[in-house]
């Protein structure tokens, strides 16, 4: 079961709402009830689930990623029936829901705070309660001889924060417990009222190394929204700019995750490759990371001709010298015995939590939001999408590898193939919804916007990848030891801040 046409099917019943460019139903109480029946046996993946005062949205796509939907339940008495049951990636979105709107997850079955840690005022206008910031109840787990340690929420490192809660048997870990929420900025409730070009630049700052990625999915949500066509230049620059960042991630990654196996030879020389595409970005687009390039619209910048010669010699440049280092990682036994069957991640699971990304493609799960539902210029582009399926901390590497190897290859293929004209153009006016679905180096990325008429942002949702990525690292890291989890976390690299926005 689960195609597309089951979908829309299924949620056409309720009253439909006016969403680009995927459809929005609003659904009777007893009809969000047979959704959370349903989706015990149909194959759709959830791609996130927020709310507004006074309602909340969750969206979903077929099995094959072609078919987008979502689907509205009006909250008149201030609650919701909790989808986590069924889909547990909702599990932690609808924490946060009730931390952020105030609207209550019926049945959920743990409804501790998420990003609320006690310290704020009010949610919504709805007042909240203080309490100390260290008041938590973790998980317990119960046997002999069992300790506990606590890491983090600062760290060792200048890295962001978050705690981690190991209950231990000797060195292997029994049960891992996270808690975030530390990172939150507001950035969602910071963006209301805002003109979209504002906004844009919050979105950019979801998570500084994805913040290509997250400004275009805003972009396109605010386009959609408005009705805008950007320009076709526009549309494959912004490809260009997504790719140089999912190169530059992935070989900072994989070196740290050879680094926190005591391999930094390797570490070293993939920072000198990862410096040398940091540099061409400052080159041709002004910032290293790429920032406030993207923007409703188009982009702020074009890239002249010697712009692009320069990105044809990084490409040709990186693509030898990465494929020596890989050779090195593939001969050295010790190296590989600390990542083949660690901190494994089994197919079924990154499927139930619809894992995106490399953590999905080393599970088994496909799913790339460049393919499916895809965008432009993906659909005119060649590429392969890598995917494995043992899903230890080898695989998540290895997924990394192919994905710098196949971006380099679209850098080729766009700087080719570039089109002529204006990289910019004026929104439309007007109000409305809309929705995208992008991929990051992390992931998919989904955007939500609701434009009020004179074009402002009323409302937003930015979900990042991390969201269905972090549970899993709980899993991955059972039964290994305690020494492990540095590796294992690194092969995942989730984003604090994007995932706490």
């Amino acid at each position: 079961m689960g195609n597309g046409s089951d979908l829309l099917d299924f949620l056409a019943r309720g009253e439909t709402l006016a969403q680009r460019p995927w459809p929005r139903f609003r659904l009777a109480r007893e009809q969000w009830l047979d959704l959370a029946t349903h989706l015990a046996v149909a194959d759709w993946a959830l791609l996130g689930l927020w709310a507004e005062p006074g309602e909340v949205h969750a969206a979903f796509c077929d099995a094959a990623g072609d078919a987008v939907a979502t689907a509205s339940l009006a909250c008149a008495d201030g609650g919701f029936p909790s989808l986590a049951a069924v889909r547990p990636g909702a599990l932690r979105l609808e924490r946060a829901v009730q931390d952020l709107v105030g609207l209550h997850a019926e049945g959920i079955a743990d409804a501790r705070p998420w990003l609320d840690h006690g310290q704020w005022h009010s949610r919504d206008g709805i007042a909240a309660g203080a309490r100390p910031a260290s008041q938590y109840d973790f998980l317990t787990a119960e046997g002999e001889g069992l300790h506990q340690i606590a890491v983090g929420p600062v760290h060792a490192g200048t890295i962001e924060p978050g705690h981690f809660r190991f209950h231990c048997s000797g060195e292997a870990v029994v049960r891992l417990e996270q808690r975030l929420g530390y990172a939150h900025k507001g950035t969602e409730r910071l963006m209301e009222g805002k003109p979209a070009a504002a906004a844009a630049r919050l979105a950019g700052r979801l998570s500084g190394d994805s913040t290509v990625a997250a400004a275009l999915a805003f972009a396109r949500a605010v386009e959609a929204a408005s009705g805008t066509a950007v320009p076709e230049r526009a549309a494959w620059l912004r490809a260009l700019l997504a790719e140089l960042e999912r190169i530059a991630n992935h070989l900072g990654d994989i070196g740290a995750i050879a680094n926190d196996a005591a391999f930094t030879f390797l570490q070293s020389h993939l920072t000198v490759l990862r410096e040398m595409v940091l540099r061409a970005a400052q080159s041709c687009f002004g910032h290293r990371l790429m920032m406030d390039v993207v923007i409703p619209g188009g982009l702020v910048r074009d890239l002249d001709g010697a712009g692009i010669g320069r990105l044809r010699g990084l490409a040709s440049t990186l693509r030898p010298r990465f494929a020596e280092l890989m050779a090195v990682y593939d001969r050295k036994p010790s190296l590989l015995d600390r990542t083949v069957g660690t901190g494994i991640v089994n197919a079924e699971l990154a499927r139930r939590f619809a894992a995106g990304g490399f953590v999905g493609r080393a599970s088994g799960r496909g799913f790339d939001a460049r393919k499916h539902p895809g965008y432009p210029p993906y659909d005119r582009l060649d590429f392969a999408v890598p995917v494995l399926s043992d899903g230890d901390v080898h695989s998540r590497l290895m997924i990394r590898a192919g994905e710098v190897e196949a971006s380099l290859g679209l850098v080729g293929q766009i700087l080719d193939r570039l089109p002529a004209g204006p990289v910019l153009v004026p929104l439309a006016a007007g109000g409305g919804d809309g929705m995208a679905l992008v991929e990051g180096f992390r992931g998919d990325i989904l955007a939500w916007v609701a434009l009020a008429g004179d074009g402002s942002v009323r409302r937003a949702h930015l979900r990042d990848p991390s969201w269905f990525q972090w549970p899993l690292l709980e899993a991955a890291i059972e039964g290994n030891i305690v020494a492990d989890f540095p590796l294992c976390n690194k092969s995942f690299n989730c984003s604090y801040s994007g995932h706490d926005r």
